[in-house]
């Protein structure tokens, strides 16, 4: 089992403090968004061997095999199927969908073709990949996820004083079906399309005051909106919040974000696991590269509530959160005070400890202690686990990401 030094990623949405408090470090000043816990080559973790410092990518590039275990290899190449992060929002951030594996290879290979760097600003396809993800709540975690149904879309806009918000309605009213979605969808987003910035802040203040008079149909959607516009005034992303779920999380909460899926998030610091992949095509509310057409050509228009994932009991101390994909499954073990217990899973696995100290033991009788902040990657040579808790309570918490 190695040790893990993960790097942390600096993007003006994120917070100042979630991550170093939980990394036990001091603040730097700036905000650190995400941490990145795997072997993406934009960003790989660092693992501490006999013989120094390593990248995680190159250390699986040199012996795939007994790292990641044959069947791994078989299935999705010789690299380390998904990526673990922990994300902390203090501010919302980016109208996004991540593309799925035939969309991300297409992608990639016009970008590669078209001579756009990797590093290139313009580019929206990192990696061949797709990006499904599931995000687990450690705190209290808002987002939007997937869109409403249209009739409620129409409820939310039919007494908003706002010409853009009518035109809308007079849209949707007309067709509330999936297709009518994608047409409001495209007309709020479209750049031939979109509305001008003052049309935005005309719905923004319409919600302001309708909250103001206490006749909203959906204070939280109309909050959603005033928040949105105060972060990115004129953003046509702001009016697109009314077409979209809401989800809250509660601590321990998990929600599953499909490819094709379009989702915001607005605050709380979660864990993420998804496929091994930085795609990520944005159509408003970030500072970073919007690609419009390609985020349209990408959403699922369906509209359906967010899938939240409710925790399989797998025994005394472990919950294990089963995704709908072959890349990734998360789990979460609390180890009581006295004796050890069996951390289920398989290798590869990237174990991150989230309270007290643990040890984690293979059947080889390696072992390493992990704290709070700490981790480690455990190779399919490795086997099974057991867990204790070590600390001065005896108790501890860890996530555990491994390959279904």
């Amino acid at each position: 089992m190695l040790r893990l030094s993960n790097p942390t990623r600096e993007y003006p949405w994120g917070s100042p403090t979630a991550i170093f408090d939980l990394l036990g470090e001091d603040p730097t000043g700036e905000p650190a968004a995400e941490l990145w816990l795997g072997a993406h080559p934009a960003a790989p973790s660092v693992v501490e061997t006999t013989d120094g410092e390593q990248r995680l990518d190159e250390l699986i590039a040199r012996d795939a095999e007994s790292v990641l275990g044959r069947d791994v290899v078989a299935r999705f190449g010789r690299t380390l199927p998904y990526l673990l992060k922990v994300i902390a929002v203090a501010r919302p951030l980016s109208l996004q969908v991540h593309p799925s594996l035939e969309r991300a290879r297409e992608g990639f290979a016009a970008e590669e073709a078209a001579g756009i760097d990797l590093m290139d600003r313009r580019r929206s396809y990192k990696d061949r990949n797709h990006k499904p993800e599931l995000v687990h709540a450690l705190t209290r975690f808002e987002g939007l996820c997937g869109f409403r149904a249209p009739r409620r879309v129409v409820e939310l806009l039919a007494d908003l004083d706002a010409p853009l918000a009518q035109a809308i309605h007079h849209l949707l009213a007309g067709d509330p079906t999936a297709q009518g979605i994608r047409t409001a969808f495209r007309r709020l987003l479209e750049p031939e399309l979109r509305p001008a910035p003052e049309e935005v802040g005309e719905v923004v203040e319409a919600c302001r005051r309708r909250l103001a008079a206490g006749a909203s149909p959906s204070p939280r959607a109309d909050r959603t909106v005033v928040l949105l516009g105060e972060a990115y005034p004129g953003d046509p992303g702001v009016v697109t919040s009314l077409l979209l779920n809401p989800v809250t999380l509660e601590p321990g909460e998990a929600m599953f974000v499909p490819s094709g899926g379009v989702h915001a998030y607005l605050d709380g610091t979660a864990v993420e696991v998804m496929a091994n992949s930085d795609n990520v095509l944005r159509a408003g509310l970030t500072t970073k590269h919007i690609d419009v057409p390609e985020l349209l050509a990408n959403v699922d228009y369906v509209a359906a509530p967010p899938i939240r994932i409710a925790p399989e009991v797998v025994n005394e101390v472990t919950r294990v959160y089963y995704a709908p994909v072959d890349d990734f499954e998360l789990s979460v073990t609390e180890v009581p005070a006295g004796g050890a217990h069996p951390l289920p899973g398989r290798g590869p696995r990237i174990v991150f400890c989230l309270e007290g100290e643990v040890r984690i033991t293979a059947e080889t009788d390696d072992s390493i202690d992990l704290a709070r902040g700490q981790s480690a990657f455990v190779p399919a040579s490795d086997g099974a686990l057991t867990i204790e808790g070590i600390g001065a309570d005896g108790a501890g918490r860890v996530v555990q990401a491994d390959v279904p």
